[in-house]
């Protein structure tokens, strides 16, 4: 998970991509324009992609996805296991 307290990232980024435009997805989470990667050095924490469609993707921001960049809900155990920690204390 991210070091940054300000935002949780429990929930996937609603991005509006336009077909055949490559976007760079920010896989180290240090990025001040997330989703996306605004650092030149992130080397191989940054992941291209190539927008097939117009269309809004949702871009993983818990960064444990399987399927980088996009989303495939890895945030949910993370969800859980943030609510059971919060339980106990």
């Amino acid at each position: 998970m991210t070091d940054n307290n300000d935002r949780l990232p429990f929930f996937p980024i609603a991005y509006d991509v336009e077909e055949g435009k490559t976007y760079h997805w920010c896989g180290c989470g240090k990025s001040e324009s997330q989703p996306l990667c605004d650092r030149e050095n992130c080397g191989e924490s940054s992941v291209a992609y190539l927008a097939p469609l117009t269309e809004t993707v949702y871009f993983c921001a818990c960064k444990e996805s399987k399927d980088p960049p996009l989303c495939d809900g890895s945030h949910a155990r993370l969800l859980r296991e943030y609510m059971n920690l919060k339980k106990r204390s």
